[in-house]
């Protein structure tokens, strides 16, 4: 199993100083008398999935209640994505939820090292671990849950995935048809507006980067006979033979031309032809200049009237800051003004169009929901079925769960759901009414259904092999599962869940040895006297030491008879 809990450590909770368990992959037992502290361990639990905090817990004498649990999280589960966008670092060590309960003041949560809210812990256990115990809240309490267990079972992701496209077009014409009827005054007001917006943009008509190229010419002309000056004099240095005044004169070019040819005519030993190459570069490169400023000689002659530039910037700045901040901007505003427009003049005809095509999608969306609808009654047929036949293996004869799929009708029958309503009733014994969970059941009851549909959930997911599927990967913790359960029924049970670890890993609380057994390892919680009083530890056991303690859950003593009856449940748990 990828995801599971390696490790709960908890200090100052209750009775309990300090303990540490590491529970196996697959079914892990708690087991202690009554009284014990077996709770403190589920408390333990129910701190780090974000319950409550309950100062009356801390210990007496200590400052705070402390526990933490570390998860296995594989490579690829999306809680890590849920984690790095938290900015919560997530490693090869684990992910580490803890929480600290003062005696006095607010509690702490922590994840990987950081503080975070109680509500994100919360929920970041959500997706690691399932208590089911007669004071926690039912997994799939809510109508949603029920949807998203049903969904999960009925493996339906294509007929959902196509009713949500659908549904997803028919909301956003409904959104934008109920947009333009209900806001024509306002609307009008914003289609003048835009309107008048995009006549004056048309009426400037500017383009992008006109700004710029504007304000370039301006400097060039307001600063022309400066610019002018300074090219002519660094022309007369270096290429006077521009000039009519300067008839005759050698330029620096025809300078460095006659010193190269010179350094060329040496031909004694030395590096002159190096030298003369050197400044035939150089001079290449300041013909290039000469070349250049000639050129722009040329460009500066440049004319254009100054008021009439200066009116135009005027112009394009007052829609930069209108519209911008730059003209490639106001553009764009433009263009999707344009589109708006279209809208808010909301002619009938358009009107007319839009309630159309709504309709079709509706319909569209109602036919696919109908489809995803059939879907999940098969399947709450199904799991109904498979669910009461395991409540008669669970000493729940009699009891039976009813999940009803009901399709709506009228104008409000389609919503981002589907089209129906799912409940899931249960009727503990014959006669008794058929009511939602969690109304109808005792502890003892509760559990031992969601241990029905965890079985249910976790063979369809055999089945299909889906990563997707509600059941995957879970630490679940089942408290007061064994509650009014024995013989033939108790072992049963043990069977069950073991066979709900064969893909999840699950921790039981239990006072059944025909329960104890079949887990893989096996935790002891007992009050010890001594010197300095009574503390409660938490030990596991193994071998002979766990053989004792399953024949003093069976008759309350170490007996021959037993140790011989606690050996042989043991080992026919481990044969199966």
């Amino acid at each position: 199993m990828v995801n599971m809990l390696e490790e709960l450590e908890l200090r100052d909770l209750g009775p309990i100083d300090s303990a540490t368990i590491t529970p196996a992959p697959s079914m892990t037992a708690i087991t202690g008398e009554t009284g014990a502290g077996k709770s403190m361990l589920l408390n333990a639990l129910r701190m780090i999935s974000g319950g409550t905090a309950d100062a009356s817990r801390v210990a007496s004498g200590a400052d705070q209640a402390w526990a933490q649990g570390i998860f296995a999280l594989g490579e690829r589960d999306p809680l890590r994505a849920m984690l790095a966008e938290a900015g919560i670092p997530v490693d090869d060590d684990g992910l580490f939820l803890s929480r600290s309960v003062p005696a006095k003041g607010r509690s702490r949560s922590v994840l990987c090292g950081k503080s975070v809210p109680r509500s994100l812990l919360g929920e970041v256990a959500s997706n690691l671990i399932t208590i089911h115990g007669q004071t926690d809240q039912l997994r799939i309490a809510s109508v949603a849950r029920q949807r998203e267990f049903i969904d999960a079972y009925a493996r339906d992701d294509k007929a959902r995935e196509s009713f949500n496209q659908s549904y997803e077009k028919y909301r956003s014409v409904c959104e934008r048809l109920r947009r333009l009827q209900t806001q024509e005054s306002s609307m009008r007001q914003q289609a003048d507006y835009l309107r008048d917006s995009i006549a004056r943009i048309d009426h400037v008509d500017p383009h992008d980067g006109e700004l710029e190229e504007l304000m370039d010419q301006r400097d060039r002309i307001e600063h022309a006979e400066q610019i002018t000056s300074g090219v002519e004099h660094a022309l007369a240095y270096l290429d006077a033979s521009q000039f009519e005044s300067a008839e005759g004169a050698a330029g620096v070019g025809q300078l460095i031309a006659g010193a190269v040819q010179s350094l060329r005519g040496i031909h004694a030993v030395g590096d002159y032809e190096q030298l003369a190459e050197r400044l035939e570069s150089a001079g290449a490169e300041i013909d290039d200049v000469v070349f250049s400023l000639s050129r722009s000689l040329d460009a500066d002659g440049e004319t254009g009237n100054l008021d009439s530039i200066n009116g135009r910037i005027h112009d394009l700045n007052e829609l930069a800051q209108r519209w911008g901040p730059t003209l490639a901007d106001v553009l764009q505003w433009r263009d999707r003004a344009k589109i708006d427009v279209e809208d808010l003049d909301a002619s009938p005809e358009q009107l007319h169009s839009l309630e159309q095509e709504r309709d079709r999608l509706r319909d569209e969306a109602i036919a696919r929901g109908r489809a995803l609808s059939k879907a999940r009654t098969d399947a709450a047929n199904a799991l109904s079925a498979q669910v009461n036949r395991e409540l008669g293996q669970l000493a729940m004869s009699g009891a039976k769960l009813d999940i009803v799929v009901t399709p709506r009708n009228g104008e409000g029958m389609l919503d981002a759901t589907g089209i129906d309503d799912i409940e899931f009733l249960f009727t503990p014994f014959p006669g008794s009414a058929s009511l939602p969970m969690g109304k109808s059941a005792s502890g003892g009851e509760l559990s031992r259904l969601m241990l029905a549909l965890e079985l249910c959930a976790a063979d369809s997911s055999q089945e299909s092999d889906s990563s997707q599927n509600a059941s995957a990967g879970m630490t679940f913790i089942f408290d007061e599962v064994d509650a009014g359960v024995g013989g033939k029924a108790a072992v049963e049970l043990g069977r069950r869940l073991a066979k709900l670890a064969r893909r999840n890993q699950v921790i039981v609380v239990t006072h059944l040895p025909q329960v104890a057994s079949w887990a893989e390892r096996q935790y002891v919680v007992s009050k010890e006297t001594g010197k300095e009083g009574t503390h409660t530890t938490v030990r596991e056991v193994s071998g002979g030491e766990r053989v004792r303690e399953i024949a003093r859950m069976l008759a309350g003593s170490e007996s021959k008879t037993s140790l011989k009856h606690a050996r042989e449940l043991l080992h026919e748990s481990e044969i199966e």
